[in-house]
């Protein structure tokens, strides 16, 4: 039992009454002919539900993290470190010329500066580093708390929605059967009134053949 369901793009959803229906319950051989059916012609769905909304976009502002979002989903292991660019080396060459000494100096300044930087970090970090991780944690725990409830209350909605939606189909369920029960007894009159009928006319068929009969003999 089917109802057709105009939506705004004029397309139609057919819908049914799975809180009434049970046919399939009634007819457990129909239950195993719909099986067979559904197991020798199972298609998925090439496109998703019109009300299903487009999927988001996400990092679209941010290409590093979309890059490595990108990583993650083809499974690509995770680049190895560049550990060369905290090593050491002197000049590669015996005796060493000027530029490579120009060269070996100037990485020996970046890694001092490196070295530099991160202990500036350290030093950061133990000072405010622990008021600004229990700050990150006050805000992840504020928004696990409100993902939480939102999700509860779109449990709620659903179950009221269900809870509307079974309401609804079994009022309309009950006037279907009504009305089903009612056209069976129409049917049912309608029937008998027929089969009176015929009866009359082969009783009004008899008696005029006897009326006939009498009136030759006379």
């Amino acid at each position: 039992m089917t109802s057709e369901i105009e939506q705004p793009q004029s397309s139609l959803i057919f819908d049914s009454l799975p809180y009434y229906d049970n046919d399939l319950e009634q007819q457990p051989a129909l239950r195993e002919r719909v099986e067979r059916e559904l197991a020798r012609d199972a298609k998925p769905l090439q496109t998703l539900h019109p009300r299903v909304p487009p999927s988001p976009k996400l990092f679209a502002n941010y290409p590093l993290l979309d890059a490595e979002l990108s990583r993650l989903e083809s499974r690509q292991p995770l680049p190895a470190l560049d550990t060369t660019r905290y090593q050491l080396p002197g000049p590669s060459s015996t005796p060493a010329g000027e530029e490579e000494w120009k060269t070996a100096l100037a990485n020996a300044h970046s890694q001092l500066e490196h070295q530099r930087l991160r202990h500036a970090n350290q030093a950061l970090l133990q000072s405010y580093g622990a008021n600004a991780w229990r700050i990150h944690n006050y805000r992840v725990e504020a928004s696990a708390k409100n993902i939480e409830k939102a999700l509860e209350d779109l449990k709620n909605l659903t179950t009221e929605v269900n809870r509307e939606r079974k309401n609804f189909q079994t009022q309309i369920g009950d006037q279907l059967t009504s009305l089903e029960t009612r056209w069976t007894e129409l049917i049912s009159n309608i029937l008998q009134i027929e089969m009176a009928n015929v009866a009359l006319e082969a009783e009004v068929d008899r008696l005029n053949k006897t009326e006939a009969q009498l009136a030759a003999g006379l």
